[in-house]
């Protein structure tokens, strides 16, 4: 069955999903009414009380200190995530009173967010905006740009729209959530176009890591807007067509606002590499590896890489099994939807490895950024319940590491490597090609679309900056360049470009199932726990007195070694005893007053023997 036809065949529910063209025939009635009822915003303050005429273009407002009038409105872009941080990816364009939200991701932590799954956006902007949202546009399905919508949709319900793999995997996503079922996802197609309020949504096929991403071409009353997108140049492809050039060039062509481009790659030179540079290493480690078992680490969304990786197990005759619940998850939805072509009798279980000799096989699993819970970690640390490995295993690590994230990959290979395997993890073997612009392709990027104001999105602090001086050296003006921030809100208008004061925005710690409950202020004790350790500090008290009954008893967790440290917590419970029959004898009953004497006490005395600070704990009781 060709990929076409198993597209046609991903039905789901009329309530949930519809193509653009019926979206846009449904809101007809909604635009007519709002053909009367059009009038600008994003203007200042001062300028939205004002009564406004029913037709804005028989209007005009003044630039701020110059008399040239303004003919169009102005469009208002508010940055939630995606700047000076990989991942997070969330922006919102507004216009006339009309808000489109393009894309919602979520971001791994750090090694500092101690116990923490998932970091997404403060969607307290959007929920102060709700009734003027009239949808999300989603570019592609990495995790980075759909990753927050469970969280987003669980607060905020509106229209969402992407391209069929994009929301098969959002479905999955949202089902995890028992979200589904009130959700509605609109499939809409590369060259599609759809009405949202009074903006209008052109989808443009472009390259990246995984199937069907775009680009999208934002016209509003007040002028084009261009989103890249993540984006490469690749004229060969694993499937699907090159990106589409000619459309980007004809948007350009018309006029162009302003572009927002994305900056990963920007401080690379030259081209990204096409993805047919990773098949000819793929068959050259497989010749190397013929009497070893292949494990292959990737991203679980790099679903071309995937296919890479079967089509080489197919010609060198050796079965494909899947390790990792998200990489299961990713092809499934990948093959349902015709994006993924695995031949007859290829696929088997993961519990069947056993049944076929080492070089029969090819195990493709998660774990390319040594994430701990991930397989390739278990597999490492011989944590893994289903596969061993040892001598006999060649692992190929198929991604470069993201920033942060170099050490727990060294360590995962440098435990690999104890146990006997064959890793292969150097770029130098060429196992990995980004599915980002390079310099050059932003470049041509840039040119096609002419833009009036440029934006670099999708990148650290040294992206973007490196993207901007890009920009400049192909002609646009620094004060048409605006780099910025989380919680950046920027103007633009066809005459002007201004900032404006920021909006609540910032990360959300997701732990289990609590969402927004850790803060700095948890994450910082856990990391306190973490570095010194505990000590509790239990006592019973009198009621009517003050004295002690029982105790103090001193217990350490994560401090010293009790047994080793007797005579240090003898010393301890003897300074607080003193500390409460000095409090009883002074008729010091108050519960803060004691605890921060025994705090302050206690801490003083450990510090002066250990050189250091636990986290001091006192437990008083009343009997």
């Amino acid at each position: 069955m060709s990929t076409e036809t198993k597209k046609n065949n991903f039905k789901v529910k009329q309530t949930r999903y519809s193509n653009g063209k019926n979206h846009a025939a449904n809101q007809k009635n909604n635009g007519n009414r709002k053909q009367n009822s059009k009038k600008p915003t994003g203007l200042s303050s001062s300028a939205s009380g004002r009564k406004l005429k029913k037709n804005y273009r028989k209007r005009t407002y003044s630039k701020p200190g110059n008399s040239k009038p303004v003919t169009k409105p102005s469009v208002k872009i508010a940055f939630l995530g995606g700047l000076n941080e990989i991942g997070k990816n969330i922006m919102l364009i507004e216009c006339e009173n009309d808000i489109i939200i393009v894309d919602c991701g979520m971001a791994f932590p750090d090694g500092d967010m101690l116990g923490v799954d998932l970091v997404i956006p403060d969607f307290t902007y959007v929920e102060q905006n709700s009734d003027k949202i009239k949808g999300i546009v989603l570019t592609h399905g990495h995790e980075d740009h759909i990753g927050g919508l469970p969280f987003l949709l669980s607060r905020v319900n509106v229209p969402i729209y992407g391209t069929p793999l994009t929301l098969g995997l959002v479905e999955n996503k949202l089902r995890e959530h028992s979200l589904l079922n009130r959700s509605q996802l609109n499939i809409v197609n590369a060259g599609d176009t759809i009405k949202l309020g009074c903006m209008s949504v052109q989808f443009i096929h472009v390259n990246h890591s995984i199937p069907d991403a775009v680009a999208f071409a934002i016209r509003t009353p007040g002028g084009t807007i261009v989103h890249t997108g993540d984006f490469k140049i690749d004229c060969t492809p694993i499937t699907g067509d090159m990106i589409d050039l000619s459309s980007i060039a004809k948007v350009g062509d018309e006029g162009v606002l302003a572009l927002l481009a994305e900056s990963t790659n920007a401080e690379r030179p030259g081209y990204t590499q096409t993805e047919q540079k990773v098949t000819e290493s793929f068959e050259n480690l497989f010749r190397q590896a013929e009497r070893y078992r292949i494990i292959i680490a990737t991203f679980a969304s790099n679903v071309n890489r995937v296919q890479q990786i079967i089509n080489c197990a197919e010609k060198y005759g050796r079965k494909v099994a899947f390790s990792g619940r998200s990489m299961v998850n990713y092809m499934a939805v990948a093959q349902k939807l015709g994006y993924l072509t695995i031949p007859e009798n290829i696929l088997i279980d993961i519990d069947m490895l056993d049944k076929y000799m080492p070089e029969q096989v090819v195990l493709v699993t998660t774990g390319s950024q040594g994430e701990p819970m991930s397989a390739l970690s278990r597999m490492a640390y011989s944590d893994h319940r289903k596969v061993m490995v040892g001598e006999g295993d060649f692992i190929i690590i198929s991604a470069n590491p993201i920033p942060g994230n170099e050490k727990t990959v060294g360590n995962v290979v440098d435990e690999l490597l104890k146990k006997g395997c064959k890793v292969v993890y150097e770029s130098m073997y060429e196992v990995h090609v980004s599915g980002h612009a390079c310099q050059e392709e932003l470049k041509i990027m840039h040119r096609l679309v002419k833009p009036k104001y440029f934006i670099p999105v999708h990148g650290e602090q040294k992206h973007l900056r490196k993207h901007a001086e890009l920009a400049q050296f192909l002609g646009t003006d620094r004060k048409n360049i605006f780099i910025g921030d989380v919680g950046s809100v920027v103007e633009l208008n066809e005459n002007y470009m201004k900032e404006l004061p920021s909006v609540t925005t910032g990360k959300v710690f997701v732990d289990g199932l609590g969402v927004g409950d850790v803060g700095s202020i948890v994450l910082r004790d856990r990391k306190h726990l973490g570095q010194d350790g505990l000590i509790i500090i239990v006592a019973s008290l009198d009621v009517y007195d003050g004295h002690v009954i029982s105790g103090p008893d001193i217990v350490s967790r994560g401090f010293v070694y009790v047994r080793e440290s007797e005579g240090l917590l003898d010393e301890v419970k003897k300074l607080v005893l003193s500390i409460l029959d000095d409090c009883a004898e002074n008729n010091i009953h108050e519960w803060g007053i004691i605890k921060n004497r025994i705090k302050d006490e206690v801490s003083k005395l450990i510090g002066q023997k250990t050189r250091r600070a636990p986290m001091i704990l006192p437990i008083l009781q009343e009997v």
